[in-house]
């Protein structure tokens, strides 16, 4: 296990920076995910912790160790791609076994690291098959197992399920947040775009945008208490209702003239000042129409998904149409049915004009 610290890490290309004046510290034994849209950085930051790519400015520390100018095979890292990266002349135990063979190992030693890695993900039966033999599951599996032989630091990951069906995607995650466990939690860095695998996978999270840590925290630390509008937006399935609005009474007034209050400390905010109302699916429900701060919604659209049902909902002179998660044997909402919603202040976010979120009340 190793504990990493980047100091204002940069990565330009030519005049263009990628990476822009990065300050993280990823702990021992730490499951660290990466995550942001395409293009956002992420993997070029990880390549740049493999070495792969040289750091334009700031120092990056193994174990309290600069390592800016070793090469990657000093580094003690071994690197899960995107695409298997296999031989494809080359058994899975000759895939598995090749970086211990540069490295001058014993065959003795060679074979109890290859079985070992095997055993862990149960593909000891594949060994002698050749890549294309084998599903791509299976042949992910090897890529980590070939990495998992070189014991290694830190493990580095880089989109490993993209490339997988969503079965295989759901199945495989499961397996790599077992391996940490069985490895002793060693530390790992993984990088990816899908919220979900953040969400399920990591001790902390590191939300990217344009080369820029936007906030980093635990899952749920993220998903309850997002610092901006992009962390808001970004991490969620369906994504949070974001609705412009504007400071009246101490209330976020939408553009219909519908008040919602919110628990947050808006400080000296003025009256009319613009807010962003943020509020996820979940924690909107359905009201009586007399119910005080009951706003009227129409139904534009439903989603049937078994345990659960989303319904797109319109509300009168807002452009923006919300969504709302209900129990899939709830009520039968149609198109046009009218229907009125709650807004409970204590699930209720605001944002300033420049995307910022107004501090909780009471948040410790």
């Amino acid at each position: 296990m190793a504990e990493l610290q980047l100091k204002d890490i940069r990565k330009s290309f030519g005049a263009i920076e990628v990476i822009k004046g990065v300050t993280l510290e990823v702990k021992s034994g730490e499951f660290m995910v990466f995550v942001g849209p395409s293009g956002c950085g992420k993997s070029t930051l990880l390549r740049l912790i493999a070495g792969l790519e040289d750091i334009t400015s700031g120092t990056l520390s193994f174990d309290g160790q600069v390592v800016n100018r070793l090469a990657p095979s000093q580094r003690g890292i071994a690197m899960v791609f995107q695409s298997y990266a296999l031989y494809p002349h080359m058994t899975v135990y000759e895939n598995m076994a090749f970086g211990m063979q540069l490295a001058k190992a014993t065959k003795e030693r060679i074979r109890a690291r290859v079985e070992q890695a095997a055993d862990l993900l149960q593909i000891r039966p594949y060994l002698e098959r050749l890549p294309k033999q084998l599903s791509g599951g299976q042949r992910q599996r090897v890529a980590i197992g070939r990495a998992i032989v070189r014991d290694p630091k830190v493990f580095l990951f880089d989109e490993p399920l993209s490339n997988l069906d969503a079965a295989l995607r759901v199945a495989t995650r499961l397996e790599i947040a077992k391996l940490q466990h069985s490895m002793n939690n060693v530390t790992m860095i993984y990088v990816t775009h899908d919220q979900v695998e953040a969400m399920t996978l990591a001790d902390r999270i590191v939300v990217f945008n344009a080369g820029v840590v936007q906030q980093v925290g635990t899952p749920l630390e993220l998903y309850e208490h997002p610092k901006n509008l992009f962390v808001a937006g970004f991490l969620g399935a369906p994504k949070m209702n974001l609705l412009p609005a504007r400071l009246a009474d101490g209330q976020a007034e939408l553009a219909g003239g519908q008040r919602a209050a919110a628990a947050v400390d808006l400080g000296e905010s003025a009256a009319g000042a613009a807010l962003t109302l943020g509020i996820r699916p979940e924690h909107l429900q359905p009201a009586r129409a007399d119910t005080p701060a009951a706003i009227a919604a129409e139904v534009v659209l439903t989603e049937h998904l078994g345990d659960q049902m989303l319904a797109y909902l319109r509300l009168s002179g807002v452009a923006e149409d919300v969504c709302m998660k209900l129990p899939g044997h709830g009520a039968r909402l149609r198109f046009g049915d009218t229907m009125h919603l709650a807004f409970p202040p204590e699930h209720c976010l605001l944002f300033d004009a420049a995307g910022n979120a107004y501090p909780r009340l009471g948040k410790q």
